[in-house]
């Protein structure tokens, strides 16, 4: 899979429209959901008004990232003459650029697409790496393919329409991403100020955390073996989350890894020596800026077996991503069902639900 060009700037519309002018292709067509039409799309109006594009518009929010919203964009491509040489953008948070991608990569088995991230989250994770998808049966990601965009064009300038919960959404993967790499990078981030953001060190932070993915991704693009990495906190963090969409109460999708860290963190140190001191720093700030997800022992059976779904799992064994230290990664790593317990124990009393 070729390598995906990434774009930092502080003009998205500028970057597109020279990413149009470099392009080929015989119809444009723009995803975006009805927040971000509202809201982001303005914004780029003058980079694309002029190819006469043909807007498609989904609702907003993780419940609609489903077969149904993939249907219609499929449909719309169709119904408006979209060929195999046209071209499709993708404009806002994760849900979009997971699902234009999905539309993308399927579509007469392919067309090109350039995804412009207008979320945290969006922009140091579901809009780099290839990975695109919907949820199914209340399971996230469940269905999805490996498709790089042609470009990914990252602006931290739409952050400022973006509310302090989807700033904190992303920002847990980006903390996911510092553990992953450096104590340096980890110290940067947990003395960051989330109550009063600085967008301009944010910038920096943003395009540190891309790299990372960056680096793991290009060494490991079908998550045959190290890409694994980039799921620490996601074995935890997507149980927690399937089990609120199951609810009919959906989380934001950072919240659940920030919880998903805490459950794995522990994990870390009780298998690998994980250092304690580093691990209940993060468990403090995570309880500090992301509250707690509230569950019993009673969902403790469900949990468990909305991780064997996980899809790091192999023979019908749950497999963690895990840390020995930060930067000191540990793909690959089982656990018993008692030793989940345990971790879920942990949670509970540490967070204080």
């Amino acid at each position: 899979m070729e390598e995906q060009r990434i774009v930092f700037t502080q003009d998205a519309g500028s970057a597109l429209m020279e990413a149009l002018s470099a392009a080929q292709y015989d119809r444009l067509f723009v995803l975006a959901d009805e927040t971000t039409e509202r809201f982001c799309l303005p914004r780029l109006s003058g980079a694309i008004t002029a190819h006469s594009p043909e807007v498609i518009t989904i609702k907003a929010g993780d419940t609609n990232k489903n077969i149904e919203s993939l249907t219609h964009v499929w449909t719309h491509l169709s119904r408006h003459g979209a060929t195999r040489h046209s071209l499709l953008i993708n404009v806002g948070g994760g849900m979009v650029t997971d699902l234009g991608g999905m539309a993308a990569s399927t579509f007469k088995r392919g067309i090109r697409f350039i995804n412009v991230p207008t979320t945290l989250l969006a922009m140091v994770d579901a809009s780099a790496g290839g990975k695109t998808g919907i949820n199914l049966g209340g399971l996230k990601n469940e269905v999805g393919t490996f498709c790089n965009a042609q470009e990914v064009i990252i602006d931290t300038g739409f952050l400022e329409t973006l509310d302090s919960m989807n700033l904190r959404s992303g920002y847990a993967e980006m903390l996911k991403h510092s553990l992953l790499d450096s104590g340096q990078a980890w110290a940067g981030l947990m003395t960051f100020d989330l109550e009063q953001p600085d967008l301009k060190r944010l910038h920096w932070h943003v395009m540190e955390s891309v790299e990372v993915k960056k680096r793991i991704v290009r060494e490991d693009p079908h998550e045959k073996g190290l890409r694994k990495a980039l799921n620490l906190g996601h074995t935890a963090g997507h149980a927690i989350e399937s089990l609120a969409l199951l609810r009919d109460k959906p989380v934001l999708h950072g919240y659940a890894v920030a919880w998903g860290l805490v459950c794995e963190l522990y994990l870390s140190c009780k298998r690998l020596g994980f250092p304690h001191d580093t691990m209940l720093q993060t468990v403090q700030f995570i309880k500090e800026h992301y509250g707690v997800y509230v569950f019993d022992c009673k969902q403790y059976e469900r949990l468990f077996e909305l991780m064997t779904h996980d899809k790091k799992n192999e023979n019908g064994v749950i497999n963690f991503t895990l840390l020995a230290g930060i930067g000191d990664i540990r793909i690959n790593q089982q656990a018993t069902k008692d030793e989940i317990f345990d971790m879920l124990d942990f949670y509970r009393e540490t967070m204080g639900c």
